[in-house]
């Protein structure tokens, strides 16, 4: 009997939608990023020194120790911090982990095409300001993993229903698109999303790693 096929990368209108019930799970282009994913997160867990290069922790705050002994042990894989919020400082394209008051790790992200402003409708291009919650998590999206955010929350429907406006959604946390239509550079400087909040993909590999289900995001100005 000849095995069934694998399904080919999904795409639909939403790049960051699940694909729909009843579709065949596994894919390709899923099964290459999972891949990537354990590898880059083994990679994370044998580094020797949470903090390190973009990740450095804010002024004030100590290192962790690094795991690693003198000797014939090598190195003991350091454990993932703890975090419990996420904080986005737009203005300075910084999106903090953090442990109660304690800044765990830092991160560079880029913003939506307009960046100036709170998210008020669908197509602004604008990326939301207010206190939302990490939901539904996509390991197949047309970006290396995503992450939804809340939005809208209450007072964004209220806002814009008084304008007649639709307040728009699928507002997310993501890596770079798969099919990558600048240079790499562009990425790593640019505002390039049409609202959502973008990592590096290794950064969001451990965004992934340390966040959870439910964890509230603040998206200040």
């Amino acid at each position: 009997m000849r095995p069934r096929p694998l399904q080919a990368p999904c795409r639909v209108c939403d790049p960051c939608t699940v694909a729909g019930a009843g579709a065949y799970p596994y894919n390709w282009a899923m099964l290459r990023r999972l891949g990537l994913v354990i590898a880059l997160a083994a990679a994370s867990l044998a580094a020797a020194e949470p903090g390190t290069g973009d990740n450095m922790p804010a002024p004030g705050l100590e290192a962790g120790a690094s795991g690693v002994e003198s000797g014939a042990r090598g190195y003991e894989p350091a454990e993932l911090p703890s975090a419990n919020r996420v904080v986005v400082r737009k203005s300075e394209r910084r999106m903090y982990l953090l442990n109660g008051e304690h800044v765990v790790r830092s991160y560079r992200v880029a913003l939506g095409l307009v960046p100036a402003g709170s998210k008020e409708r669908a197509g602004d291009f604008r990326t939301p300001e207010g206190v939302y919650q990490l939901t539904r998590r996509n390991s197949h999206s047309d970006f290396f993993l995503s992450i939804q955010v809340s939005y809208p929350n209450a007072a964004d429907i209220e806002h814009a229903r008084r304008n007649r406006w639709q307040a728009g959604g699928s507002i997310m946390v993501h890596g770079l698109p798969n099919s990558l239509r600048h240079p790499p550079d562009y990425y790593a400087t640019a505002d390039w999303t049409d609202g959502c909040i973008a990592l590096s993909n290794a950064d969001m590999v451990e965004f992934w790693l340390l966040s959870h289900d439910n964890m509230p995001i603040q998206i200040m100005p």
